[in-house]
């Protein structure tokens, strides 16, 4: 119930939200134990509605709410839709929701790097004894968004002649890192597996541009400049 509330992109915990009240009165009726799960999943998950994406398992949401509420470890059976499967042992940071998916925000306790998982992905969850210390003071839906920047098999870098806080409202995180150059231009970090979707994300930027590192963004942006100056001339 908790779950579908905050896919239908309202905000559980507002008390002025008619949804949420309505929510919270069924909450009061519910066996301790369960409203106490669902209790977790409402004051930690936030809302970004995707009515396309696929749902999680309940269960699993609420062991891994509870675990990062504790501050304790999990190892998490994983399994791709390629059929690809791992387990893994992670400090469960945060559950958060991105438009209709459900995401654990992690760090891997065999290396330290942060790892962000899909919900509807994994198949199982084991608490263990060890507890962990979360960053302080984190941003769990700033932290996902730059998260999704990274680790793609394609890098890119991009000089842009803007600063950084210009295009702050123009680029999400999901897109790159910002690095200010100076006061007038900056640079966008980042990676991805679809160079010709972020070739026209960067060229939507109102700035000009140029492709510093990254073959692949580079062919990309050629080929949709040249497919515009084309559609341009009527050729």
């Amino acid at each position: 119930m908790v779950m579908a509330v905050l896919e239908g992109n309202h905000e559980a915990a507002d008390s002025t939200d008619p949804v949420a009240n309505a929510l919270r009165k069924i909450m009061r009726a519910l066996p301790e134990a369960v409203a106490a799960q669902a209790e977790l999943v409402r004051r930690t998950a936030r809302p970004v509605p995707n009515r396309y994406a696929a749902p999680a398992d309940p269960s699993i949401t609420a062991q891994l709410v509870h675990a990062s509420s504790v501050r304790r470890r999990v190892e998490i059976t994983y399994r791709l839709e390629d059929g690809t499967g791992w387990t893994s042992r992670v400090e469960p940071w945060a559950v958060v929701v991105r438009q209709g998916r459900w995401y654990l925000l992690s760090r891997r306790v065999s290396n330290g790097a942060m790892r962000t998982y899909r919900l509807d992905r994994v198949r199982g969850v084991t608490l263990l004894p060890d507890v962990f210390d979360p960053p302080a003071d984190i941003d769990p839906v700033a932290l996902l968004e730059e998260n999704f920047a990274v680790g793609w098999e394609f890098p890119t870098v991009v000089e842009i002649a803007a600063s950084a806080e210009q295009l702050a409202g123009w680029l999400p995180r999901s897109i790159g890192r910002l690095e200010p150059i100076d006061a007038d231009s900056c640079r966008l970090v980042g990676s991805t597996s679809d160079p010709v979707w972020y070739a026209e994300v960067v060229a939507s930027i109102p700035a000009p541009f140029r492709v510093v590192s990254g073959p692949e963004l580079r062919d990309a942006v050629r080929a949709l400049g040249e497919r515009l100056i084309a559609a341009a001339d009527g050729g």
